[in-house]
């Protein structure tokens, strides 16, 4: 079964938007941990950072337009590191 954990999305007086969406799935291949997530920061209409984990990829994140691996350890970690890759390269405190 599908069910949300977490959703937040904030639109900025900027225009930034910030969107974290985790949602519980079931264990597979690709999901083994139980769980499928897209955290992102845009700004005038592109990805300053994102981390997600869809299918054929596994998880990872992007930063100004490169992508690498991240290494999942588990829910609170991953908003900690993208609330930290965050202030790093947008210079925001979320």
């Amino acid at each position: 079964m599908v069910e949300t954990i977490f959703h937040q999305k904030i639109v900025r007086q900027n225009g930034d938007i910030v969107e974290m969406r985790i949602i519980s799935v079931p264990q597979s291949i690709f999901h083994p941990e139980g769980v499928r997530y897209a955290l992102v920061y845009i700004r005038k209409g592109h990805r300053v950072v994102g981390y997600d984990n869809h299918e054929h990829k596994g998880h990872h994140k992007h930063t100004l337009g490169k992508e690498a691996v991240y290494g999942f350890k588990d829910i609170d970690l991953l908003i900690e590191d993208f609330r930290k890759d965050v202030k790093i390269y947008v210079g925001e405190e979320l």
